[in-house]
């Protein structure tokens, strides 16, 4: 690739509609990469309903940020990656591994994308998704139950122990990096507009 790459990171809690976002931008733009942090999770196969604080999900160290600045900086090189993928289930990296071709927009989503320098100073636009906490809190809580097999006492553990603490050291303030700050997540319009039309604008 001869053109400029161009990186938009995505931030926000767990469960702020960040991935909400992605698939509504894919219906207004067409041509851009996605690579979500949570497939840089390192494994944690210990990991149980039982178990669920003894690893730390909601922590900087949870995830492989080695790998994901290697991709990130091959991607703005114009490189393709092989991007892992992770098994949230028994919360180990998956088997598979998915081919990634660089486009001329990278979007990269996640709760820590923000937290690393380097990273954040690759961006070209740093996007923060400012959501009540009881809403977040419901949106994981169903999707922990119906789709990661937890249960509902595991989940509200987790998120008093780990994730409560966890947003607001690492992912809160984190907001201050942040160019623009779209509350209501992927149902705000307006925000979705501008953010199209900057993707739209760069592909020209």
């Amino acid at each position: 690739m001869n053109e400029e790459v161009r990186l938009i990171g995505i931030s926000g809690g767990s469960g702020s509609g960040k991935t909400t976002i992605i698939r509504n931008i894919t219906d207004r733009v067409k041509e851009f990469v996605f690579i979500p942090q949570d497939n840089y999770y390192k494994s944690a196969e210990n990991i149980s309903n039982t178990n669920i604080t003894a690893f730390n999900f909601d922590h900087p160290d949870a995830f492989d940020t080695a790998l994901l600045l290697e991709h990130l900086k091959k991607l703005k090189a114009g490189q393709p990656i092989e991007m892992p993928t992770y098994d949230f289930v028994h919360h180990r990296r998956a088997e598979e591994i998915e081919h990634v071709e660089p486009k001329r927009v990278v979007l990269v989503e996640g709760i820590m994308v923000f937290f690393e320098p380097e990273i954040r100073d690759m961006m070209d636009l740093k996007i923060y998704v400012d959501t009540p906490d009881d809403i977040r809190f419901i949106r994981r809580l169903q999707r922990d139950v119906t789709e990661r097999g937890r249960t509902m006492d595991s989940v509200i553990e987790q998120y008093l122990e780990v994730v409560r603490p966890g947003h607001y050291m690492f992912i809160e303030p984190a907001k201050e990096y942040a160019d623009i700050i779209i509350p209501e997540g992927g149902h705000n319009r307006k925000a979705l507009r501008v953010l199209a039309s900057f993707m739209n604008e760069i592909l020209g």
